[in-house]
């Protein structure tokens, strides 16, 4: 099911799974999700598609978080990457949605405030510029066929197996550089509307 939002697009609705807490569900959804007004159709998209860009490479580790051989340190350590890297990525969509600009009303003494654009501003573009130089250094270097220290990939590094263990790994991790630049873009979006650049 899916509802068409004020801006013209179409928004995604969670189904109501039992009585009031389906309804909660599908409020929160909205709320976390829903575009304040001036935000441009492309920022959206950007913002939205960012979560995509990195739960691949998540998914990817969690089948390795528990394979033979992985200690529960390790495991741990996987699945808890993957769920901050998405929780991370999802912070995004606060740059168009409300909860960007308004602290939500669950936070107390805090509730109801606006959110200062450099305290928005600022983090997101670090961030945009950290994981695109990280990504791409990372990259590069898997390419060159070494690791982050200069040194030959492990015989057991997921590009140095089987074509289809390489194929795989790329598939979930090469979406990681769309992280940065998306962001960025995202992030200069946010300035502009805030500085009221695109009107309401």
């Amino acid at each position: 099911m899916r509802t068409r939002d004020r801006l013209g697009g179409v928004t995604p609705s969670l189904p109501v799974v039992a009585g009031t807490g389906g309804s909660r569900l599908r409020a929160a959804w909205r709320t976390a999700h829903a575009p304040v007004a001036g935000v441009p159709r492309w920022a959206r998209i950007a913002a939205y598609a960012i979560p995509f860009t990195v739960l691949p490479s998540g998914l990817w580790r969690l089948p390795v978080a528990f394979r033979d051989g992985v200690g529960l340190d390790g495991r741990v350590y996987l699945v808890c990457l993957s769920i901050v890297a998405e929780v991370i990525a999802f912070t995004a969509v606060g740059l168009v949605a409300g909860w960007g600009e308004r602290v939500p009303r669950w936070i107390p003494g805090l509730a109801g405030r606006q959110v200062p654009t450099l305290a928005a501003l600022i983090p997101a573009t670090l961030g945009a510029a950290v994981v695109t130089v990280l990504w791409t250094t990372a990259f590069v270097r898997i390419f060159a066929g070494v690791n982050m220290g200069g040194e030959p990939l492990p015989a057991d590094f997921p590009t140095q197996g089987g074509e289809w263990e390489a194929a795989i790994f790329y598939v979930c991790y090469l979406p990681l550089l769309l992280w940065g630049p998306l962001l960025a873009a995202v992030a200069y979006a946010y300035h502009r509307r805030r500085q009221g650049s695109y009107g309401t």
